[in-house]
C-alpha cells in the first residue's frame, strides 16, 4: 500500500513478495529492505545478512515471542568488518525468559540501550481505559505491568513458578541447625543428553543446597560411588533418583548395599489435580517456595525454576511443557530445578539412627526358659529394630 502511494517508488525500486530493492545497477543487494519469515526448523533461512563496510539495520518486532535460536542465528550473521550495525527489538514484555528479557536483565544487558515505555505517559493512549484496567486489576498486577507499565511480569501467562517466589527464596539465609528435626533427602537428577548436567542436591525442611554438578557422565558405577559417599557424609535419610537415566545408577548402588528409590517422572501422580509425577513434584516445590523455602544463590537454579510453562488441558490438570519444547524456546533442560523437585517425590521419615540409637540390638534370649536354664547355652541374636 505504501509502495503504491509513493509517487517515485516504482521508478526507483523493485517490489517483490519479500523485498524492496534499488533498480540502480550495482545496488540491488545493498540498497534494500528484506522481510524474512523466521522458522525454528529452518534457521539457516534467516542467516546471511551482510553489507560490509556500510550499514545494517535489523528489526525484531514482538520480540518476546521470537525463539532464542533465531536471535543466535542473527547474532552470528552480524560479523561484517567495519560495518555499522543497528539491532532494534520491540515488543511487550510478556515472558520472563528468553533473549528479549536478557536485553534488560541478563549477562548481555550492558550491550543494549533499553527503554521501557509507560503507556500512562504517552500522548496517544486512552487514559480512561488505562485507569479502568488499573482499577480492575491493580497497579502491581501482571496485566498492568505488561500492557500498561512496560514491565516484565512477576509471572507470565503460562509460567508455572513466579519470579517473585523465586526471588524471595534466592539466597535466603537459614541456620544450619534450624531443621535438625526434619529428614535429609538426597536427590539425583542424571544428565539426559548433550550439555545437560548431572545434579545432586540435598533438602532438609525449608533448606535446599546443591552438592555436586557434574557434566553428562555415563559411568553408572562412578556416579553411584559419588552418591553413596554423599549419602554417608550427609547422613541422608532417603535417596531419590530420576529413573529416566538413573536405573543403572540404582543397580550399581544395590551392589553396594544401598536402597535407593527410583522416581518415574511420567509415573502416576498421587495428586488428582496433576497429570503425572513430574507435575506433582513441581507443584510441591512451588508450594515449598511459597512457604519460605530457601535456595542457594545459583543463577542456573534460578533460571531453571522460572523456565517451565504449563500446557492447557480441558480437564484442568496441571501439565508442564516437555523438555524438548523448552529447548525449542532456547531454554536448557532444568536439571537443577528437577533435582529440587525430586526431593518431593515421596514422604520421608527420619531414620532412627540419626538420633544416635543403635541400629542393631544384642539380646540374650533363652527359648526354653525354665528349669535347668542355666545349664543350656544362651542364644545371642542380632535383631534389626528398623
Amino acid at each position: 500500500m505504501w509502495f503504491r502511494r509513493c509517487w517515485f517508488a516504482s521508478e526507483m525500486f523493485e517490489l517483490t513478495a519479500t523485498a524492496v530493492f534499488s533498480k540502480l545497477p550495482g545496488h540491488e543487494r545493498t540498497w534494500r529492505v528484506d522481510q524474512v519469515a523466521w522458522s525454528e526448523r529452518n534457521t539457516e533461512a534467516f542467516a546471511g545478512l551482510h553489507n560490509k563496510g556500510k550499514r545494517i539495520l535489523l528489526i525484531f518486532d514482538e520480540a518476546s515471542a521470537i525463539p532464542d535460536v533465531i536471535w543466535e542465528v542473527s547474532e552470528g550473521a552480524l560479523t561484517d568488518e567495519g560495518t555499522e550495525i543497528l539491532w532494534c527489538v520491540f515488543g511487550n514484555p510478556t515472558r520472563n525468559t528468553g533473549r528479549f528479557k536478557g536485553c534488560f536483565t541478563g549477562d548481555t544487558a550492558h550491550r543494549w540501550d533499553t527503554r521501557q515505555i509507560d503507556s500512562r505517559t504517552s500522548k496517544f493512549t486512552n487514559k480512561g481505559q488505562i485507569q479502568q484496567w488499573i482499577d480492575d486489576y491493580g497497579l502491581d498486577s501482571d496485566f498492568v505491568k505488561v500492557r500498561v507499565r512496560g514491565m516484565f511480569p512477576s509471572m507470565s501467562a503460562r509460567q508455572f513458578i513466579s519470579v517473585a517466589d523465586v526471588d524471595a527464596a534466592f539466597g535466603r539465609h537459614l541456620r544450619d541447625e534450624q531443621y535438625n528435626f526434619a529428614p535429609k533427602i538426597l536427590a539425583v537428577d542424571p544428565a539426559w543428553e548433550g550439555d545437560d548436567e548431572l545434579v545432586i542436591g540435598l533438602r532438609q525442611g525449608l533448606a535446599f543446597k546443591i552438592l555436586r554438578v557434574i557434566p553428562k557422565n555415563d559411568n553408572d558405577i562412578q556416579v553411584a560411588s559419588i552418591v553413596a559417599n554423599l549419602e554417608d557424609s550427609e547422613k541422608a535419610d532417603a535417596v531419590f533418583i530420576d529413573a529416566g537415566y538413573g536405573t543403572g545408577i540404582v543397580s550399581a548402588g544395590r551392589t553396594m548395599g544401598r536402597s535407593w528409590q527410583l522416581v518415574w517422572f511420567a509415573g502416576e501422580s498421587s495428586d488428582p489435580g496433576c497429570l503425572n509425577k513430574r507435575a506433582e513434584m513441581w507443584k510441591l516445590a512451588r508450594d515449598w517456595l511459597k512457604e519460605g523455602g530457601a535456595i542457594p544463590k545459583d543463577t542456573g537454579l534460578y533460571n531453571d525454576l522460572i523456565g517451565p510453562e504449563t500446557v492447557g488441558r480441558a480437564d484442568g490438570k496441571i501439565q508442564l511443557e516437555a523438555k524438548a519444547d523448552m529447548k525449542k524456546r532456547g531454554l536448557k533442560s532444568p536439571n537443577r530445578a528437577d533435582c529440587l523437585a525430586i526431593s518431593f517425590a515421596y514422604p520421608v521419615s527420619m531414620r532412627n539412627n540419626r538420633l544416635q540409637r543403635p541400629a542393631f540390638a544384642l539380646t540374650e534370649y533363652d527359648p526354653l526358659e525354665g528349669a535347668q536354664a542355666s545349664a543350656r547355652p544362651r542364644i545371642q541374636t542380632d535383631y534389626d529394630l528398623f
